[in-house]
């Protein structure tokens, strides 16, 4: 088995290399009394490290801003709804120094490394009435290679309800290409972003995919009923491209609290998370600089969650019981990774983040993909992710789920379609993840807002799927992090392998 590893990807295809070459263009910065300054004259005079400053309250007053500057840093964006600022500094231990001159905050950490492979007020966006949504029946040219879909009865929900325009799902992911033609009747420029360095960029060279990852996870949810290539599970509603991963393919912390920042206060009511948080892929709240981390991702989550966001998130790629974790190998992925004994108190961002929607894989012989992490209360329902090894069936030949990809970037198993556009068969929990994330579209195209509500829904309609019977089809692919046989816990309702079940498109708009 090749090993799943964050420098390859995020929850994607096990080989997947993440490389992007489009950097963001120059921002003004918000908070650092210097209008106009852009993110390279800001890293030109504070140097390239980039820290996360969590402050005890909401809210980062003047004083702290001034605080930071005092101290030798320059803040790069301000975020006191939830009480975080994005500074950098070249001040060697401005970090100890800051905490020394402010006492309002909570915990300081360098971010150099830290990517991510997840009181708050509820002043994001309003709420907007959610027009009807539209039926979408029948199939574009690629439809008989869409097994995923069949097995979900994503084309018996569509047939009824194909989403709404007006609902709009955040892809937090390495951008999308908005010129593949599955994709531009879709996309919703005026929400899609660059959050690259921390600092929110809509010029759409910014989020523009190079890799594929964020293309491929966007066609699942949202790929139009236009009579080309295939169909997303939510081909009526918009989608927005939120590009977090940087050129290296490493999610900084900065990055993905701007993404979530970014998703709460524009009205984005769902998103689709398929990474974890570098270079720790257990971030660990007993530790100061992790617990920083930690705790800024999860207050920003929060912050969308408040303001009506659906947050979806994949389980991993490491075979490993999220529940009981006890070692780690994996980290830091971002130079030598060493072995290190863990806990409980430690935790995959954003899968494990309170509210967020977790996601484990499976293949077309319905029983968990050998490779999809799992775990009691980390995973809420199971989806495609496809499964080349087990679950090769005359359905899905090599096991794989097929979506768009960008017709420049490399694909080790493309698909062209006759009208020239281009697909890509990948498998993974980020192919998984996708799935629920267009679902969970579907329900708000409904009428549902409300996350919890969707959740619930989400659970309830699942088909429920027992433990496999047959556990020793996974004794060759023992945990990555521990080397634990792989074993699922509990009964058909709820069970660390398939959460409440598998998501059923058709259950949860009511049909």
């Amino acid at each position: 088995m090749q090993r799943f590893t964050k420098r390859v990807a995020p929850f994607g295809a096990l080989a997947l290399a993440i490389g992007l070459s489009t950097a963001a263009a120059p921002a003004a910065l918000s908070a650092n009394g210097q209008p106009g300054q852009t993110v390279e004259q800001a890293n030109a005079q504070a140097g390239s490290q980039t820290y996360i400053v969590l402050y005890k309250a909401n809210g980062v007053s003047g004083a702290s801003l001034a605080a930071v500057r005092a101290a030798g840093g320059t803040v790069v964006q301000a975020y006191p709804q939830i009480g975080v600022a994005i500074v950098k500094s070249d001040r060697g231990g401005f970090d100890a120094a800051l905490r020394a001159a402010d006492s309002s905050i909570q915990g300081a950490a360098s971010t150099a490394g830290f990517a991510v492979a997840v009181e708050d007020d509820n002043s994001g966006a309003a709420v907007a009435a959610i027009a009807p949504g539209t039926p979408a029946p029948g199939d574009d040219s690629l439809a008989a290679l869409q097994w995923d879909m069949d097995q979900i009865q994503a084309p018996a929900a569509r047939a009824i309800n194909g989403g709404s325009t007006s609902v709009v799902v955040g892809d937090i992911d390495t951008g999308l290409d908005h010129t593949h033609p599955d994709l531009a009747p879709n996309v919703d420029f005026s929400r899609s972003v660059s959050c690259v360095g921390g600092v929110p960029n809509t010029d759409p060279a910014a989020w523009m995919d190079n890799n594929g990852h964020g293309t491929h996870t966007a066609g699942t949810i949202a790929a139009a009923k236009n009579g080309i290539g295939m169909v997303g599970v939510a081909p009526n509603v918009k989608i927005a491209g939120i590009k977090a991963g940087n050129d290296d393919g490493f999610f900084f912390p900065e990055a993905v609290v701007c993404a979530f920042m970014w998703a709460g206060t524009n009205g984005i009511q769902v998103t689709n998370n398929s990474y974890f948080a570098d270079p720790w892929l257990f971030n660990c709240k007993n530790d100061p600089t992790q617990r920083a981390i930690w705790e800024a991702e999860r207050r920003a989550i929060k912050f969308a969650q408040q303001n009506g966001t659906t947050v979806v998130a994949s389980a991993g790629n490491q075979s490993d019981d999220l529940a009981h974790p006890t070692q780690d190998v994996t980290s830091p992925d971002n130079t030598t990774p060493v072995t290190r004994d863990i806990t409980n108190a430690c935790a995959v961002v954003p899968v494990e983040v309170p509210g967020v929607i977790g996601v484990s894989a499976n293949g077309n012989k319905l029983i968990k993909s050998f490779y999809s992490s799992y775990g009691v209360g980390a995973v809420s329902v199971i989806a495609p992710g496809g499964d080349s090894i087990l679950q090769q069936t005359a359905a899905a030949p090599n096991g794989r789920v097929l979506s768009a990809w960008p017709s420049a970037a490399p694909c080790a198993r493309p698909v062209i379609d006759p009208s020239g556009a281009t697909y890509c068969y990948l498998q993974g929990t980020s192919m998984a993840g996708p799935h629920v994330a267009g679902v969970a579209a579907l329900v708000v195209s409904t009428g549902v807002s409300n996350p919890g509500t969707v959740a619930s829904r989400i659970n309830t309609t699942a088909d429920t799927m027992d433990c496999p019977a047959d556990m020793s089809v996974y004794a060759p692919f023992p945990a990555t992090d521990n080397g634990a046989p792989q074993v699922c816990q509990g009964g058909s309702s709820y069970n660390g392998f398939n959460g409440h079940g598998q998501v059923n498109a058709l259950r949860a708009v009511g049909g």
